[in-house]
């Protein structure tokens, strides 16, 4: 099957989407697939729309594809597609373009949208019912469905993927180490864990924090930052750490790091939000949003208990199977023989 993948964001910025959309083609080329990213940016397998910019939201920046130029790209980059996978298809401008084509279409809701876009979302329930109701319409967890319209149909849902086999590495878990990943963003919750650590340095001297995919200057002892990380470092990083602290306040869907962390046998402390919930279930430790004395409070008492960590590994690494790129791929591939059936 020939498989256009859409992605509304910069291929070469870091992001969950990106990511998302460049495993999910690895997967479908090696299922057999003729696959194929249409991006701004460079993607490095796929048909380029061009320079992105960069558009601040839901307290982050994202870099998209703008300018009227946009909608003949996107065509023409699709072109001879069996089916065209639209990702976050109300994202501008490449998304709007993608999720007219004429060609059987699936749509992928990857956002927790802020409130002025799900008021955008009903403003265009009535006008896109039609152009949803022609596609097969998926989310990657329960919170991204909630803000799709009942108008649009019935939405499936198909997780974000991970490669859970490759996150098991060889590695001692280091004493006292608490690992955070993330962009600097607010959303992210850096700044509470910082305001956190020096409470549990105060209880755990010898303890440290290492920052992954954030760079910034800081005195507070046993805190090291080491900015952007490779897949290989991410995955030691996971896999040896006592800790892993997750304390985002706002805006996910999915917790895609939370999933990361849980098939590395991390054991997780993570914020209270809807997503987490979903993705950690019973295998983390949950903690009110923006509470720096209660992520302190539970991760000092990780640290101190091996016995409770041992429990949270197990019982991660039992549930996470759900989200292995072997299960999400045959679903999509299911999804795509659906928008082939639709419009036969």
């Amino acid at each position: 099957m020939r498989v256009a993948v859409v992605s509304p964001y910069d291929a070469g910025a870091p992001g969950g989407v990106q990511q998302h959309s460049a495993e999910l083609l690895e997967r479908l080329s090696a299922r057999g697939h003729d696959a194929w990213l249409v991006a701004p940016g460079a993607p490095s397998s796929g048909r380029s729309l061009g320079r992105s910019t960069r558009v601040r939201g839901n307290a982050a920046s994202s870099p998209i594809s703008l300018g009227p130029s946009v909608f003949a790209r996107v065509r023409a980059a699709c072109a001879g597609a069996d089916v065209v996978h639209v990702h976050e298809p109300l994202m501008p401008l490449a998304s709007w373009a993608a999720i007219r084509l004429d060609a059987p279409r699936v749509v992928t809701f990857h956002a927790d949208p802020p409130a002025w876009a799900r008021r955008l979302y009903r403003i265009g329930e009535r006008p896109l019912a039609g152009v949803m109701r022609r596609a097969v319409v998926t989310a990657v967890s329960p919170v991204a469905r909630s803000a799709v319209p009942d108008r649009w149909g019935e939405v499936e849902i198909v997780t974000n993927g991970i490669d859970v086999d490759s996150y098991r590495v060889e590695a001692d878990r280091r004493e006292d180490l608490v690992v955070f990943l993330g962009r600097d963003d607010p959303r992210k919750g850096l700044d509470v864990l910082l305001r956190a650590w020096p409470l549990v340095q105060g209880r755990h001297r010898g303890a440290e924090l290492v920052v992954a995919g954030a760079t910034r200057g800081s005195n507070t002892d046993g805190v090291r930052f080491v900015g952007r990380v490779s897949e290989a470092e991410k995955r030691r990083l996971l896999g040896t750490a006592t800790v892993f602290v997750a304390p985002n306040t706002r805006g996910e869907s999915f917790g895609i790091v939370v999933a990361e962390a849980m098939a590395a046998g991390a054991p997780v402390v993570a914020s209270d939000i809807p997503a987490f919930r979903w993705v950690a279930g019973e295998c983390g430790v949950l903690v009110p949003v923006e509470d720096a004395a209660s992520v302190a409070e539970s991760v000092s008492a990780l640290l101190a208990d091996p016995e409770r960590r041992s429990g949270l590994s197990a019982a991660a690494l039992r549930r996470v199977g759900r989200f292995d790129w072997g299960t999400v791929v045959a679903l999509y591939e299911a999804a795509y023989r659906r928008a082939r059936d639709m419009t036969m």
